[in-house]
This record gives structure tokens, C-alpha cells and sequence, in this order.
């Protein structure tokens, strides 16, 4: 045999030992005969320069050449689960899957969720071409050298296998619990921090710039969801099991369900025996099978309608309470926070929790020298639920809330409707300012790189930013200033600075801090207000004729802008060129097939789901409503409409249409 059928023959092998070892947890050969045929590839490929490739198994070490991230928009937008924490919860989201797919069976997909970092690997012909970390869900870091050193990861696919020729596959990286401990015993010795848990280990391993020492850490990956095309099957359970025979580590957990009672039996066996697994979980996952039935149920603004975390039980410690103290955030909003003696839960050290407002802290009854119960599960952040009252000590005195700010002495002032207590000194209060700051700044706001937490608390203790208008004019010199040797950091904070001026007007409104602004509702004011100088204009009537903008709303937006400082803040950022009005040829309607029509959909669809239809009608002019009455013009019907639907536009004589001639409404020439 020639050196070059050799290499290729060698490889193939390594893949093959690597995914019998690492993943199937069966070797076939000792780790001696492993390591000779290694080298021996290495002796070949190094007489072969010409026949190099990053995929080849001799890579799996790393290479030293990577020294930043770049970023890659996903495809598949990597959104986040909504979260239940009870049995009932789950049992609630299965009956409201099956409510909305009358006549449908519906089948659930039980599995694991791990608790590491999020992960997606695009293959194109059988070879990993990318891997990108969950970002904002819209943008994340590419670490494709990082994940080639996980060997449960296969770098390219056993050909015929029946693999599409381009998909994307998603998964947890994880540490397991053998690598994590060995690592904290090393850290331990060379006298470094110890991570708190694996989850956080295996982000900050991923995100190394150093790929040989990602190779020594021990990651593992686990997957749970296939995208693309052309996938082998209509249903995410035989999707995975074709994954699993092309070499992804797909967890033995992942199991149908048929039944309510089937779904809770799964939740009682795993809330026990997860404790027995290699790695760390949080919870389990919840998915409706069918991808059809999938695509009808549609996404909210944040989370798919077809899925669901379950949580497990919080963990729960008492442990005492040091002093309540009282901190001001960027809206003046003051949070009582108790300062606790160290506890370890759920895998991390808990010393302070929120106690939220002064109606939750005077229910607790929360006393000075008090122990507290404090609670947290998975991602869950540290909450207070009682006092161990057999503790108290005699004669203690009730934590009072206080009346003036903490930070700027201004007497409180109680917002109206909300338990919450506020500093109205806005723009005198220094936790505010550097608060709104360091929002405007944030990943999901304006994105600007080089200044996080640390770096607006300085901006704003040295006095050279005030408000978020003077970002714009800091000097290279300014920012070297607060470090001793700032060049490089000077540079990539302006070119952060620069970049965010295109970031759009949706996140630009959210950047803003105005009160009760929320990710999603800035996308929507944005979308209907067309630009931040038009918005200034809007009436409160106006302004709640918004999708989802209430009175509190509308009234924060007017009461924003006419103050005068925040009026000269938006004709500095306008000035400094930042992007205040939407993409106009983005936005534009598409047609006017639609104008004035309005329409309600009902049943389940084969082409579209209901979100992309609710967007087609906008886009073509037409009005998307809830319920059928004397004033809607047509029904969008797909399979199984709900019979009272049915029934009523009926009897209205209101149009009912099937999804293949509305789409032929709108391109009546195709």
C-alpha cells in the first residue's frame, strides 16, 4: 500500500477508534495501539505535506494560531426555552400542544438537559466547516479550532451513512464530572481560583484563545437538534438516531412519550437517577415530535411553542444573614439585597440574594441575625423563601427599608402601582448614570466592544462619560488613561464606538433605558414608529395603538423625551451620525395585495407556520386579527380550523381560503 491510500486509511481508522472510545464508551484497542497508529500517521503526513488536512485526526491537539473570535450570524436564530419548575407546569404545556393540534397525535421527546454551553456545528459534505457558540441567539463566536480538540466530536462523517449534504447540528458542551474534579485539583495545587461548577468551566474553556490547552481539558458534547434542508426524517426522535448513527453523541435519556402519565413517570425516574450521570444536568427537555406539528406551533418573541425546560428542584441551605444592603439601578429602582454567609448550592457559592422590594422583605419579616433559607436551582438566581424562625435570636429588631438613596440622599419616592421605591434624582445619582451606561453598551443594545461592567463604573468615576452621548467624543488618549499600557484597548473601544452607530433604531430604543422598554417592545415601537424623531411626536393615543404598548408605557416614552437633557442627548447621538430610523427598503411592504383586509387564521399549516403568515399579511398590507366578526374580511384556514371559527364564518358569509390560494393571492403570477 502507498503512502497516500495509507494516510487516508489511517485516518478513517482513527475515527473510527476515536468514536468507539469516546463516545460509544467501547475501545477495541489499548491506548498503546492507539498512540502507535497515531504516530504513525503524524511520520506520514509530515512526509505528505501536500495531502494536509485541519480535519485529520492528528489535529485533534489544537493548533496555537487562533487569537480572537469572530462572529457569524446563525442561520437558525439559537433561541432560549421558557422554563417550568413543576410537574403540573409540563403536564399543562403537553394538554396545550395537543389543544392547539385538534386531531393531530401528539407525540413529546423526553431528554436531558445538560448543563454546559450551547453549541452549533455546521457540516457541508460530511466535514465540520463551523462551530458557533448561542452569542445574543442571533450572533455568536465562532470556536471551531476550540471544538476540534473535543474528541466526541467527529470532524467528518463515515461516508455513506445518508447524511444531507448541509446541516446543522446543536448541542451542550460539557465537562464531565471526572475532568472537572481532576482540573480543580490541578488549579488547586498551582495555587489558582477553582471554577464553581462545570458549566462554567466548560465557557470559559471553549472561549480560550489557546486551542492546545482547550485539547487537555476533557470537554465533551452531547446533542439534541438537527437543522437543514434536507433532513432524513419528518420527526426530531428519528433525526437524532440517524445523528447518532453518523457519529454525534446523542444521550440514551432521549425517549417518546405518548401520554400525560408517561411524561410525569419520566420526570420522577430522571430527578433521581440523574445523579448517577457522567456530567451535570439542570433539568430535562420537552419536545413535540412531529416537525410539522413544530412548525403550526410556531415561536414567541423569545421561545419555541413546541418545546419546554423542566427544572429540577431547587436546592435549599439556611445559612446567616450578614446585613440587608440597598442598591440603585439604572432605572433608580432600590433593591434590597441580603449579604449572606457563603453557602454552596447547586454547585455554586450563593452570598447574596435579592429580597426584591419592601413588601417582600416586610413578608418575610426579615430581622437583624436572622438565617435565611436561600434557594437556588440550575439557572435560577438566588432567591430568600423564609427565616429558620427556631434561629432567631431574642429581642430582634425588624431590617427597615430605607427612606432616602443610598447613594445620593435624595428622599425616595414610591412608584405608583408597583411596590418598588425609586430615587428621582436620575441624573445626579451616580449608580443610574454608569447604569444606563453600561446598558447602552451591552451585547444586545449597542454592542460596544471593549467596555463592559468595569469599564463604564471607570468611565463614569473619572467623570469622562455622563451620559450615553459622550461616548461618542472619548479620545483615544481618555481611554489610555485609565490604563497603564491602554493602546490596543484604546483602539478596540473606538472601533466599538464607531461600529454601534449602525446598529439600528430597534436596539438603539432599548438602549435608551426608558422605562419599562423592554428588548422585544423596542423591536415593535421601532417597527411602527419608522424613526426615533418621529416617535418623539407620537401622543399617548398614538403610542397605544402600538402592538402590546399600554398606558405605563406610553407615558414613560412621553415623559422621556420631554426632558430636555435626554431631548439634547438623542440631537447629540443624531449629530455623531448614530442610526435612528428603520431600514426603509428592509421594511418596505412588499405588496399591496392586502391593504385594508383584515384577516384571521385558523387550524395548522403544511407550507408556513402562523408566525410567517401573521407576517406575510403585514407585509402585503392586510391586518392580522384574533377573533371573526362582521368586520374581517377573510379566513386563512388550514387543517383542523377550530369548529366555532368555523361555524361563525359561516354564518357571517365571510370568505374562508385554504394556505395554497392565499399564497397565490399574494403572487398571482406564479
Amino acid at each position: 500500500m502507498d503512502s497516500t491510500a495509507r494516510i487516508f486509511e489511517l485516518r478513517d481508522l482513527l475515527n473510527t477508534l476515536n468514536h468507539q472510545y469516546y463516545v460509544l464508551n467501547a475501545p477495541t484497542v489499548s491506548d498503546q495501539e492507539f498512540d502507535m497508529l497515531m504516530k504513525e500517521l503524524e511520520a506520514l503526513e509530515a512526509q505528505h505535506p501536500e495531502l494536509d488536512d485541519p480535519l485529520s485526526p492528528t489535529r485533534r491537539v489544537g493548533s496555537d494560531l487562533t487569537d480572537s473570535f469572530e462572529q457569524f450570524e446563525h442561520v437558525y436564530p439559537m433561541l432560549s426555552l421558557a422554563n417550568t419548575y413543576t410537574i403540573a407546569e409540563v403536564d399543562d404545556f403537553v394538554s396545550r400542544a395537543k389543544s392547539a393540534l385538534p386531531g393531530d397525535e401528539v407525540v413529546i421527546v423526553g431528554e436531558m438537559k445538560f448543563d454546559g454551553t450551547s453549541i452549533a456545528l455546521t457540516y457541508e459534505h460530511g466535514r465540520l466547516v463551523r462551530a458557533v457558540t448561542r452569542g445574543d441567539g442571533t450572533r455568536g463566536d465562532v470556536v471551531t479550532e476550540n471544538v476540534k480538540t473535543i474528541r466526541s466530536i467527529p470532524l467528518t462523517l463515515p461516508q455513506g451513512s445518508g447524511y444531507p449534504e448541509v446541516f446543522e447540528i446543536r448541542g451542550e458542551i460539557v465537562l464531565p464530572w471526572k475532568a472537572f474534579n481532576r482540573l480543580n485539583a490541578e488549579r488547586e495545587q498551582a495555587g489558582e481560583a477553582l471554577f464553581a461548577n462545570p458549566r462554567n468551566a466548560a465557557s470559559g474553556t471553549l472561549k480560550m484563545k489557546d486551542p492546545t490547552i482547550v485539547a487537555t481539558r476533557g470537554l465533551d458534547a452531547y446533542f439534541y437538534y438537527l437543522l437543514g434542508p434536507q433532513l432524513p426524517a419528518d420527526n426530531h426522535f428519528d433525526n437524532m438516531q440517524a445523528a447518532r448513527r453518523w457519529g454525534f453523541k446523542v444521550s440514551d435519556a432521549m425517549t417518546l412519550l405518548k401520554t400525560i402519565n408517561e411524561v410525569d413517570a419520566y420526570i420522577n425516574h430522571w430527578d433521581t437517577a440523574r445523579r448517577e450521570l457522567p456530567v451535570a444536568t439542570d433539568g430535562l427537555v420537552f419536545k413535540v415530535n412531529s416537525l410539522r406539528q413544530q412548525l403550526n406551533l410556531g415561536f414567541t418573541a423569545k421561545s419555541p411553542r413546541w418545546a419546554i425546560a423542566y427544572k429540577f428542584q431547587a436546592e435549599r441551605a439556611a445559612t446567616p444573614l450578614r446585613f440587608v444592603s440597598f442598591e440603585v439601578g439604572r432605572t433608580g429602582i432600590i433593591t434590597p439585597v441580603a449579604n449572606l454567609d457563603p453557602v454552596l448550592l447547586s454547585g455554586t457559592i450563593v452570598k447574596r440574594a435579592s429580597l426584591h422590594n419592601q413588601d417582600i422583605m416586610e413578608q418575610l419579616d426579615i430581622r437583624h441575625g436572622d438565617t435565611l433559607y436561600v434557594e437556588k436551582g440550575g439557572e435560577i438566581i438566588p432567591k430568600i423563601t423564609g427565616v429558620d424562625l427556631a434561629l432567631r435570636p431574642e429581642g430582634t429588631t425588624p431590617v427597615e427599608f430605607v427612606s432616602h438613596c443610598p447613594s445620593c440622599g435624595t428622599p425616595l419616592v414610591r412608584v405608583e402601582g408597583e411596590a418598588a421605591w425609586s430615587c428621582p434624582n436620575k441624573y445626579g445619582c451616580k449608580p443610574q448614570i454608569c447604569g444606563r451606561i453600561e446598558h447602552f453598551v451591552g451585547r444586545r443594545m449597542m454592542d460596544i466592544d471593549g467596555i463592559g461592567e468595569e469599564m463604564a463604573q471607570a468611565l463614569c468615576d473619572r467623570g469622562l462619560v455622563e451620559n450615553v452621548a459622550d461616548l461618542y467624543t472619548l479620545t483615544a488618549d481618555q481611554v489610555k488613561s485609565l490604563y497603564l499600557k491602554g493602546d490596543k484597548i484604546a483602539e478596540r473601544i473606538l472601533a466599538g464606538i464607531e461600529a454601534s452607530k449602525t446598529r439600528g433604531y430597534d436596539r438603539l430604543l432599548y438602549a435608551l433605558s426608558i422605562p419599562y422598554v423592554g428588548e422585544t417592545g423596542a423591536k415593535k415601537i421601532a417597527r411602527a414608529s419608522g424613526s426615533l424623531r418621529r416617535l418623539m411626536q407620537l401622543s399617548e393615543a398614538e403610542l397605544m395603538a402600538i402592538e402590546d404598548v399600554g398606558p405605563n408605557i406610553a407615558r414613560a416614552i412621553i415623559e422621556y423625551f420631554a426632558d430636555p437633557r435626554n431631548q439634547a442627548v438623542v440631537d447629540r447621538l443624531e449629530s455623531y451620525g448614530v442610526v435612528m430610523e428603520t431600514d426603509t427598503e428592509a421594511n418596505a411592504p412588499v405588496s399591496d395585495s392586502l391593504t385594508g383586509k383584515s384577516i384571521v387564521i385558523s387550524g395548522t399549516f403544511a407550507h408556513h407556520s402562523r408566525d410567517e403568515y401573521k407576517a406575510m399579511i403585514e407585509q402585503h398590507g392586510g391586518k392580522n386579527v384574533s377573533s371573526i366578526s362582521k368586520k374581517t374580511d377573510m379566513v386563512l384556514a388550514g387543517e383542523n380550523m377550530g369548529p366555532a371559527k368555523l361555524e361563525k364564518a359561516t354564518n357571517l358569509g365571510i370568505p374562508i381560503i385554504d394556505e395554497d390560494t392565499f399564497l397565490s393571492m399574494l403572487n398571482p403570477g406564479q
